[in-house]
């Protein structure tokens, strides 16, 4: 319970004190303990941070030593997990699910590095759930308790089962809560390799599906690379490490980093220990005066840790915030530099051929930067000079000290071409958190070209010292790049040359899920009552039969045609996103030089086969 202290302006006595049940916080604040909402369309959505509550004592299970096979499904909206772990005690089913601060998580010889340790995650699940199940099978014996939004509505007494020992857990999230949400398989699915990736030996069951791996962070980054290593994977075990490490030739660098099982999207100490930690090693193993950026260009690695009770900077858990690694206070930077500097140098001393590799690319690195080096000077001391602010970027207050920096993963940037459209998108946004960068006419196709020609190409330098991400992406200033360009072939040609541009040298910004697509409705369709916005045929046809005889349908041809007024309603809390993906099965460079490159015959064949005639709007 918690006491919530509300004051008007001329009364403030003992009715203004309330005191809130556990479930009713919950369910008035979710965004503390699961973060954003949403309704399914993005992968860090609440739905899934839900899933991944439930996962997680089923993991500990598993990293304890108990069950080696995890079933999950999701039907019809309704999520059931079961592990064959231990089973809750049966006298404890109803304090686990639905009393605050209950869990064996405080004792650390039970759960010595678990990721939940506060004792919430199945109760919040519970509270923003309409329908909540929880049934325990322990040594021949099961209990079971039904919840609808969090007050039970039937608990079993303790009775025989011949079921095996283990947790059921299945819950149907509160549409009050997300209204209309899904579940995508690939986000499910995603999550779930993870999960195996950092468990080797587990076996995780999904809607006929099976994951497993026997070759841990190694698999993952097969998995998730979509270029091709220059060198085989450098993988390192040790107790409580385990890192993989290759280069590619992409520019940028792309780390995936865990703590305690928990997918780090946003890094934190122990991804920056290990940043600095893999460069002073290589430097110190060629003992030459290299410099850590070209050491670091095109690497592609994975570190996964285990920490003692670690702590997070916020409740999904994101980014590490702990410096220790256990109470007996070993620092992580110096867990990480010294498991790194031993056993780096000793594989890379053991394995010369792969040394010689990494020594080129480092050298090409190097060679490439000093090219460029004066034309860099030139292009930040230009960057500076520019009155950014005022000509191409219209900022977020958050970035102008106007209010705290936790907001920060609300934020977004719109990438928009000409100043009728930038400037709709200006007056209709939030400007505490929505940002607005106007292109000048279309982009340069970058494709083939070296990164030189970031700098020299003033559109390009300017959107680059916009986004913070000269020197990588964990200087990104917003958490959503959005493409906002208009719906017809010169629209579609600058997201496809901004897209290009982002691939070829910042792939880590689409690998990361931060670049999307804004998009804008096609159609109005109204009467006199009633106002629809269409954002394909189908969608007008159906507000055609909805609105009934002859009502009035336009066109929008572009973002500039739409009202400051009516643009607020496509990029407030009801806008439409595309997200860019970049998968395994995506040959960058093989796509790239299909749709960017001089293969004319080629892509025309393409388009031919692949055209589509808009429908007469007088259908």
């Amino acid at each position: 319970m918690e006491e919530l202290y509300t004051q008007t302006a001329d009364n403030y006595g003992d009715d203004e004190v309330k005191t809130l049940e556990w479930d009713k916080h919950i369910r008035l604040r979710p965004g503390m303990y699961i973060g954003k909402l949403g309704d399914g369309s993005y992968a860090d959505d609440g739905v899934y941070v839900l899933l991944k509550e439930v996962l997680d004592n089923s993991i500990d299970e598993y990293m304890m030593g108990f069950g080696k096979t995890i079933s999950v499904k999701i039907a019809d909206s309704q999520v059931t997990v079961r592990d064959y772990g231990r089973g809750v005690p049966l006298n404890k089913v109803v304090d686990v699910s639905s009393k605050m601060n209950t869990g064996a998580k405080y004792d650390s010889k039970a759960f010595k590095k678990s990721v939940g340790l506060n004792g919430v995650g199945i109760k919040a699940v519970n509270a923003l759930s309409s329908y909540f199940l929880i049934e325990s099978v322990r040594e021949k014996e099961a209990k079971r308790v039904e919840y609808q939004r969090a007050q039970i509505v039937y608990q079993s007494e303790i009775q025989p089962s011949k079921e095996r020992n283990g947790t059921l857990v299945s819950f149907i999230p509160d549409t009050e809560i997300f209204p209309n949400f899904i579940y995508k398989d690939e986000y499910v699915e995603n999550l779930l390799k993870n999960y195996a990736f950092l468990n080797t030996g587990l076996t995780i069951n999904y809607n006929g599906k099976s994951f497993h791996s026997d070759n841990g962070l190694a698999d993952l980054l097969n998995e998730n690379m979509t270029e091709e290593p220059l060198y085989p994977l450098i993988h390192l075990k040790g107790d409580d490490i385990e890192v993989v490490i290759t280069h590619s030739n992409q520019y940028g660098e792309e780390y995936y980093s865990f703590v305690n099982g928990q997918h780090t999207t946003q890094g934190g100490t122990h991804l920056s220990a290990f940043r600095e930690s893999v460069g002073r090693a290589i430097k110190e193993f060629y003992n030459k005066n290299m410099e850590y950026t070209d050491i670091r260009a095109g690497i592609i690695a994975a570190v996964s840790i285990k920490v003692e009770e670690p702590v997070f900077e916020s409740q999904t858990k994101t980014k590490l915030g702990s410096k220790d690694m256990a109470p007996d206070g070993v620092s992580i930077p110096k867990f990480i530099g010294d498991f790194i500097k031993k056993e780096l140098d000793n594989y890379l001393h053991k394995n010369p051929e792969t040394a010689d590799i990494l020594q080129k690319k480092i050298l090409e690195s190097e060679k490439e930067r000093k090219a460029i080096a004066g034309v860099t000077k030139l292009a930040r001391e230009r960057a500076k000079k520019v009155s950014i602010n005022n000509k191409k970027l219209r900022d977020c207050r958050i970035h102008l000290n106007d209010f705290k920096n936790n907001e920060k993963e609300n934020t977004s940037i719109f990438i928009t071409e000409g100043d009728s459209a930038s400037g709709s998108i200006t007056k209709s946004r939030d400007p505490n958190l929505q940002a607005v960068f106007s292109l000048r006419g279309k982009p340069l196709n970058s494709f083939g070209l070296t990164k030189k020609i970031v700098y020299e190409n003033e559109e390009f330098n300017l959107l680059q010292a916009a986004l913070n991400i000269e020197d990588g992406i964990e200087g990104l200033r917003y958490n959503k790049v959005i493409i906002a360009t208009d719906a017809d072939v010169d629209g579609m040609h600058i997201r496809l040359l901004l897209i290009t541009f982002f691939l070829q040298f910042f792939p880590d910004l689409i690998k990361k899920n931060h670049v999307y697509i804004l998009q804008t409705p096609l159609f109005r369709v109204r009467n006199k009552q009633k106002t629809i916005y269409c954002y394909s045929d189908d969608e007008k046809h159906a507000a055609i039969r909805q609105l009934g005889k002859n009502p009035e349908i336009t066109r929008f041809k572009g973002l500039g045609e739409i009202s400051p007024d009516e643009f607020r309603h496509f990029i407030d809390k009801d806008i439409r996103l595309d997200p860019v993906k970049l998968k395994k099965d995506n040959a960058v460079k093989e796509m790239l030089e299909f749709y960017m490159g001089k293969n004319t015959s080629d892509r025309q064949n393409f388009i031919i086969d692949n055209l589509v005639i808009e429908e007469d709007l007088a259908e």
